[in-house]
């Protein structure tokens, strides 16, 4: 008798998942939960300001990259961007808002409330 394939096999069903203050738990974040964005709302959050270079290191990413993740999280009003010069050097820095620093707590309270129905 052959084995029948994984695609060929019934799926699991799906549980649906339950706990204490899930149900009230906000919607995810799309604009916080891309792995970069949340890695810069992160950096922010324990940072006054960081600049450009230092963004891109601690992320391990590229120039372009960190300016189109960086854009949306301005755009949505997460982060402040500050250009200076340094003598003739032009200096990019970058600065967590009010609204980026409660949308990175309610973001937290979310992933936190996931993490205790699964755990439940």
């Amino acid at each position: 008798m052959a084995k029948k394939s994984a695609a060929a096999r019934p799926a699991a069903p799906l549980r649906e998942v339950r706990g204490e203050g899930f149900a009230a738990a906000p919607a995810l974040d799309r604009v916080i939960h891309e792995r970069l964005r949340l890695g810069i709302v992160s950096a922010l959050a324990v940072n006054d300001r960081v600049s450009f270079n230092d963004l891109k290191a601690m992320l391990k990413t590229t120039d372009g990259n960190l300016s189109v993740h960086a854009r949306k999280l301005e755009s949505a009003g997460y982060i402040e961007c500050i250009k200076s010069f340094e003598g003739r050097l032009p200096r990019t820095e970058y600065k967590l808002t009010r609204a980026g620093r409660h949308a990175l707590e309610k973001y937290i309270a979310h992933m936190e409330s996931l993490i205790d129905a699964v755990r439940g």
